[in-house]
């Protein structure tokens, strides 16, 4: 067949930084990083956080081609990608431990 790998969707090749960006030219204070073996999983959550800020004047992901496992996110201010980034590690870390603390109040329960 003639398809890639299954690996190559998540496997960052030896050498590839996981996240590259590029400051945009025609737009002040804006960039378009570029985020290696992700999907809409993670673009679509990541623009939806972007969204949420008020400082964003737009945020935006697509990806260029089926074959090529990369999104590029493109926000302004580009200050807003790390805080956007710090806010869902904050929301996920919150998310596994109210899960973790259902389970383990559920495993108690059923002894």
């Amino acid at each position: 067949m003639n398809a890639p790998d299954r690996y190559e969707r998540f496997v960052v090749p030896e050498g590839t930084k996981k996240v590259s960006y590029e400051r945009d030219t025609k737009i002040i204070n804006a960039a378009s990083f570029t985020i290696e073996r992700e999907d809409h999983t993670v673009g679509n959550i990541l623009r939806m956080q972007l969204h949420r800020d008020e400082s964003v004047l737009f945020a935006g992901y697509k990806l260029p081609h089926p074959l090529q496992y990369k999104i590029i996110v493109r926000s302004s201010p580009m200050q807003a990608y790390n805080q956007a980034i710090n806010d869902l590690d904050k929301e996920l870390d919150h998310l596994r431990s109210t899960f973790e603390a259902e389970v383990a109040n559920k495993e108690q329960r059923e002894y």
